[in-house]
């Protein structure tokens, strides 16, 4: 019987030993060809997630620097429009 002392175990954080070890007897009561599979579909499942992840971080970016292309605009837009209109001299309208 394999010894269950080993230091995977005992990293001194008795939560993430804990949460260690129910992950490794997840994969523990499949047999080891279904837990290999299940182990690779979970890695490309999370690698999806992670893909997803770094795409909408870019799309918050890119909405981000189109915000302030926006909002500058909008800022010329309105000194220009706020300028007092002078009228056109006599004789011109």
């Amino acid at each position: 019987m394999a010894e269950t002392n080993e230091t995977r175990y005992h990293t001194g954080d008795t939560l993430s030993d804990a949460l260690r070890f129910l992950c490794d007897a997840s994969y523990a009561v499949l047999p080891r060809d279904v837990a290999y599979k299940f182990g690779e579909f979970e890695k490309n499942f999370w690698g999806g997630v992670s893909w997803l992840a770094d795409k909408k971080i870019n799309w918050i970016d890119e909405a981000l620097r189109g915000g302030d292309r926006l909002r500058e605009e909008w800022q010329r837009r309105g000194t220009r429009e706020s300028q007092p209109q002078t009228p056109p001299p006599d004789g011109m309208g």
